[in-house]
C-alpha cells in the first residue's frame, strides 16, 4: 500500500458496540503520573491554606512527590522498552535517562525557590548587608510569599517528563505546551525589577507561541504527507515513499524549527538572554538546566525514530545550524557585561556543542548528548544558584564590574563560582571537559569532524568571557559599591556544595555515568 493511501482507524471492540479502553501500562508510566498527582495536590494547597501557611507544605509536598518519582523511575528501570498509551508514550533507556536527569534537576529546583533570596530586593541600609542582619531577613523573606510557584514547576516537570517520550507529534506538542505555559509565567515572577521581568515573559510568550504554531503546522504538514502523526509511521512512509513529497521537507523544517527554539540554538535564540536576565534567579537556573535536557530529549526522538532514512537531506542544514550556534553564542557572550547575559549566550553555545553529538547519528552520538546535558544541567543551576547570594544596594548585582574584589572577600564563594566557569568553559578535571570529548568525539567518529573542529575553537573563544568574571572577582579593586556575598542559608550551601562536588567528580571519574548513557543510548522503535 502507499504511504499516501488513507488509513481507517476502527476502535477496537467496535463489531461487539462498544470501545475497548488503551492499554496503559502503569507501572512503566510511574514517574508521570505521580508527579501529575502531586503537581493537583499542590494546587489544592495553595488554594486550601492560609497565604502564611503554605511555603513548608508545597515545598515538603513538591520533593517529596518528585523523589517518588524517582524511586518509581529506579524501581522500573530494568523493566525494557516499553510503547503504551495507544503508541504514543515510549519508554526506553533515552527516555528513562532523560526523566533521571530531569527529576534530580527539579529537586534542586524547588530546593531553589523555597530558599530563594527574593531576586529584586535590595539592601535598604549597608547594614542589611551584614550576616544575620534584619535587613537579609527582609530580603529572604520577601522571596517566600508567592508559593504559586511549586504548581506551576510540577507541571512543567511533567511536560518535560512527556516531551522526550513522545511517541506521537500531538502527544509531543501537548507535552510542549504543558512545560512552555508555565514557564511563561514564571518568567514574570520578579518582585522588584518588575517590568524587566514582564518584559523578558512576554517576549518569552509571544516567541513561544510562534514556535508552537510552527511546530503545529509542521506535524499537520507531515501528517499530510505520511497519514499519521505516530513517529514509527512517518519513518515508515519516508522509507518507503522514494519519491519526496514537498510535504515532508516542509512540515520536517517547520517541526525542527519549533525545537530548535526550545533547545535556544541559533537562529532561534533570540529570546534566550531576555529571558534568562529578567526571570527570577531560581527560575533562570531551573529553565536554563532542564529545558534544554527536555528539548533535545524531544529533539533527538524526532530525528533519529522519524527521520533516520531521509538524514542526507536535512544533515546539511543542521549542520550549518549547528556552526551558527557554536559560533554566534561564543562571539556575542564575549561582549556582554551582564552576568546572566553571559550564561544566556554561553547556554547557546552549548546547544551548539551538544548539536554536534546528536548529528554523529548514531548510539555514540546520542550517549554523549545525554551524559553532556546531565553534566551541563547540573553546573549550569550550581552557577545560577551562586548568583543569587551576590548583592549590591540595588539588589540582585549581576555587571561584571560590580563582582570587582569578591574573590579577596568572599574567597570559597568565588573558588566556588570558578568551578562552575570553568567547567562549562572545558577546563580538564572538570564535567565540561568529560562532555566535550563526548560530544567531540562522536561527531568525529560519525563522520561530522568539521563540526568538532568548529566546537574546539569556539571552546576556546568562549574561555575569553568566563575568564573576564574571574578576572574581575580576583585582581579588580573593590570599591564602595561594589557587590558583597549574603551568608547562604544550610540549604542553598549544601545545593552549591553538592553541585560543584558533582562537577568535580564526574571530571575524574566519568565512568559510570559515563557508561550508563551508553547502556541507555537506543530508543525503541
Amino acid at each position: 500500500m502507499s504511504a499516501l493511501a488513507p488509513t481507517v482507524w476502527v476502535p477496537a471492540g467496535a463489531a461487539t458496540g462498544g470501545i475497548a479502553p488503551p492499554d496503559i501500562d502503569w507501572a512503566a508510566l510511574s514517574p508521570m503520573w505521580v508527579v501529575a498527582a502531586v503537581a493537583v495536590l499542590s494546587v489544592v494547597l495553595e488554594a486550601a491554606l492560609p497565604r502564611g501557611h503554605r511555603r513548608v507544605p508545597q515545598v515538603v509536598l513538591s520533593v517529596l512527590g518528585l523523589l517518588v518519582a524517582l524511586a518509581a523511575l529506579i524501581l522500573t528501570w530494568d523493566s525494557g522498552d516499553v510503547v503504551t498509551a495507544s503508541g504514543s508514550i515510549a519508554v526506553d533507556g533515552v527516555t528513562r535517562f532523560l526523566m533521571g536527569t530531569v527529576l534530580v534537576l527539579a529537586v534542586v529546583a524547588v530546593l531553589l525557590f523555597g530558599d530563594r533570596v527574593d531576586d529584586e530586593s535590595g539592601f535598604a541600609s549597608q547594614a542589611s548587608s551584614v550576616p544575620g542582619s534584619p535587613g537579609e531577613a527582609a530580603a529572604r523573606r520577601a522571596g517566600l510569599e508567592q508559593t504559586e510557584v511549586f504548581p506551576l514547576l510540577l507541571f512543567v516537570v511533567l511536560g518535560m517528563l512527556v516531551f522526550p517520550a513522545a511517541n506521537d507529534l500531538l502527544t509531543m506538542f501537548v507535552a510542549l505546551e504543558v512545560l512552555s505555559l508555565p514557564l511563561y509565567l514564571l518568567c514574570g515572577f520578579a518582585r522588584r525589577r518588575r517590568l524587566l521581568s514582564q518584559e523578558a515573559a512576554v517576549k518569552y510568550f509571544l516567541l513561544g507561541a510562534f514556535s508552537s504554531a510552527f511546530f503545529l503546522f509542521g506535524a499537520a504538514l507531515v501528517y499530510g504527507f505520511a497519514a499519521s502523526t505516530a513517529l514509527p509511521d512517518i519513518a515508515e512512509a519516508v522509507r518507503t515513499n522514494t519519491d519526496q513529497d514537498g510535504l515532508l521537507a516542509l512540515g520536517f523544517g517547520l517541526l525542527v524549527i519549533g525545537l530548535l527554539f526550545k533547545v535556544g540554538s541559533a537562529p532561534f535564540h533570540s529570546w534566550t538572554p531576555d529571558a534568562y536576565q529578567g526571570a527570577p534567579t531560581a527560575v533562570t537556573a531551573f529553565m536554563a538546566a532542564a529545558t534544554k535536557v527536555a528539548a533535545f530529549g524531544a529533539l533527538l526522538r524526532v530525528l533519529y525514530v522519524a527521520f533516520p532514512d531521509n538524514r542526507w537531506d536535512w544533515q546539511p542544514v543542521l549542520w550549518a545550524v549547528a556552526i551558527t550556534t557554536m559560533v554566534l553564542g561564543s562571539v556575542v557572550a564575549v561582549i556582554q557585561q551582564d552576568i546572566k547575559r553571559v550564561l544566556a549566550y554561553s547556554s547557546v553555545a552549548h546547544a551548539g556543542f551538544i548539536l554536534t553529538g546528536v548529528l554523529a547519528l548514531d548510539v555514540t552520538g546520542v550517549s554523549g548528548s545525554l551524559f553532556y546535558l546531565a553534566v551541563y544541567g547540573v553546573t549550569t543551576i550550581g552557577a545560577f544558584s551562586a548568583l543569587m547570594l551576590v548583592r549590591d544596594a540595588g539588589g540582585e548585582a549581576t555587571t561584571i564590574s560590580s563582582w570587582a574584589g569578591i574573590g579577596r572577600r568572599s574567597p570559597v564563594f568565588a573558588g566556588v563560582f570558578s568551578l562552575f566557569l570553568l567547567a562549562l568553559a572545558g577546563i580538564p578535571l572538570t564535567s565540561g571537559f568529560v562532555g566535550k570529548v563526548a560530544v567531540f568525539g562522536a561527531a568525529i567518529s560519525g563522520g561530522a569532524g568539521l563540526l568538532a573542529v568548529v566546537g574546539v575553537v569556539t571552546s576556546a573563544v568562549a574561555v575569553v568571557f568566563y575568564l573576564r568574571i574571574i578576572v574581575s572577582m580576583y585582581f579588580a579593586d573593590a570599591t564602595e559599591d561594589s557587590a558583597r556575598v549574603v551568608t547562604p542559608s544550610a540549604t542553598l550551601t549544601g545545593v552549591l556544595a553538592v553541585t560543584a562536588a558533582v562537577t568535580v567528580l564526574l571530571g575524574v571519574l566519568p565512568t559510570p555515568l559515563l557508561g550508563l548513557a551508553e547502556q541507555s543510548g537506543f530508543f525503541v522503535l
